[in-house]
């Protein structure tokens, strides 16, 4: 079979992630693996497609091999989609699959990401490996590579491919006006609206001013696609001691000084290729300059989408993610689905409302689990991740189970109880009562308050 690795990393022939399909090439020399390095070439494909297009056509499987990045694929990939989409070679019937390689922080959103894109473009999709970072060096890592392929290898054979997702209905796109009067400002608390607000996008742009006009403070816009990135991430850990990005383009410090000081976060953007234009996933990855730290925690964030966001489950996945990782209040979600005006005029109260009152929520599993594998790596690399690790160290993070030394005494001494016969008769039906004690005192509290 003709398989062409398309190898996503920013980091060429040095990804991690590409050595797992190098492993198989040199297990399957009855396959002809072809490598294009579309991570470290992005710009010069941007100028000539013609080597895309042409392996494309050739091969028979198409191989994505990338580092997951921020929730996704990294910015290069999304490029080489848009590419893909734009210059409409057919790749109807081919085969599709996926080989990352991450922490398991939001892999299966980038998955997800890349499925929905190769079914657009009628692909047959077959389930990707999702391989830790170090997968490959052990026995079972190398194994489950083995196993993957095989069962590639007989799923393009025999078929039993990823099931394609609901196609969002059709609809007539009316154009947006802005309506809403302008509210009158207070100064108190700055808000900034990062969007990526395409010159000719009249719905965003009037979402957009319609969220300024009904914000009763002012709103900043702040246009990513205007900042002159040098590129995207390169996944380098340059950045992982010092805080600073081998990048000259001066955007961690633009990030800091211009985004990062405000009181409440906007994002704004238009629906594509189940995500956004590219330009907004070279601001998620650069955002690596501030490590794994949640240095934003407490801000609260709101978005302004247009486009079929009910029907992109996975993209409403990523932006409750990113809030409930990022420590972030997420007032809410205006997109022009439907009752547009009201709705912008309820996110910009919502967004007031929440910074006025400092609001919180208890993170849920999207939050919990994603800090818990940052908590788990960032200890154990400390040593190159500094600036990460006395983060963590001064925030609390570090809360390893095994620090909660009382707790544990405390259910083992109620364990050892328990298994005492006479203990367990006298306790039955009243280990609810005693659970529930503490709680009825918070209640009859705040009856007295």
């Amino acid at each position: 079979m003709k398989i062409l690795v398309l190898n996503a990393s920013p980091k060429g022939k040095n990804s991690t992630t590409v050595h797992t399909a190098l492993y198989l090439q040199a297990l399957h020399p009855e396959h002809t693996f072809t490598f294009l390095p579309v991570g470290q070439c992005i710009k010069a494909y941007e100028k000539d497609f013609s080597p895309v297009r042409s392996a494309l056509e050739q091969a028979e499987l198409i191989l994505f091999c990338y580092p997951v990045y921020t929730f996704i694929a990294p910015y290069q990939l999304h490029r080489l989609i848009e590419l893909i989409k734009a210059d409409g070679v057919d790749l109807a019937g081919k085969f599709a699959s996926q080989i990352t390689t991450s922490k398991h922080f939001y892999d299966v959103t980038a998955h997800r990401y890349v499925e929905e894109n190769c079914f657009d473009l009628g692909m047959k999709v077959i389930r990707g490996l999702s391989a830790d970072m170090e997968d490959l060096l052990s026995v079972q890592g190398q194994k489950d590579a083995r196993m993957f392929f095989d069962q590639l290898i007989f799923s393009c054979q025999h078929g039993l491919f990823v099931t394609p997702p609901v196609q969002a209905p059709a609809r007539e796109s009316a154009a947006y006006q802005a309506t809403l009067p302008d509210v009158p400002k207070s100064r108190e608390k700055d808000v900034v609206i990062v969007t990526n607000c395409a010159p000719d996008d009249w719905n965003l742009a009037n979402m957009i001013a319609d969220f300024r006009r009904a914000l009763p403070y002012e709103g900043r816009v702040v246009n990513i696609r205007e900042f002159p990135f040098g590129g995207g991430c390169l996944g380098c850990f340059g950045c992982a001691i010092t805080g600073k990005c081998v990048y000259k383009d001066g955007f961690d410090d633009f990030l800091r000084s211009t985004i990062q000081t405000a009181d409440g976060f906007v994002y704004a953007f238009t629906i594509s290729d189940h995500f956004t234009h590219s330009s907004f996933k070279c601001f998620d990855d650069r955002q690596f300059c501030n490590g794994h730290r949640t240095v934003t925690h407490g801000t609260p964030i709101a978005y302004l989408i247009s486009g079929d966001y009910r029907c992109e489950p996975n993209l409403r996945m990523i932006v409750e993610g990113r809030a409930e990782v990022g420590g972030n209040y997420l007032a809410g979600v205006a997109t022009d689905e439907a009752e547009t005006a009201a709705d912008i005029r309820s996110l910009a109260d919502n967004l007031a409302f929440a910074m006025e009152q400092k609001l919180t929520r208890p993170a849920n599993f999207y939050g919990v689990g994603g800090m818990k594998i940052f908590r788990d790596l960032i200890y154990v690399m400390q040593g190159l991740m500094k600036a990460d690790h006395k983060f963590y160290k001064e925030h609390g993070i570090y809360d390893f189970p095994q620090k909660q030394k009382k707790r544990i005494w405390q259910m083992r001494l109620v364990g050892a109880l328990m298994a005492v016969p006479s203990v367990q008769k006298k306790a039955r039906g009243k280990m609810t009562e005693a659970m529930i004690g503490p709680y009825e005192k918070v209640v009859e509290q705040a009856k007295r308050t």
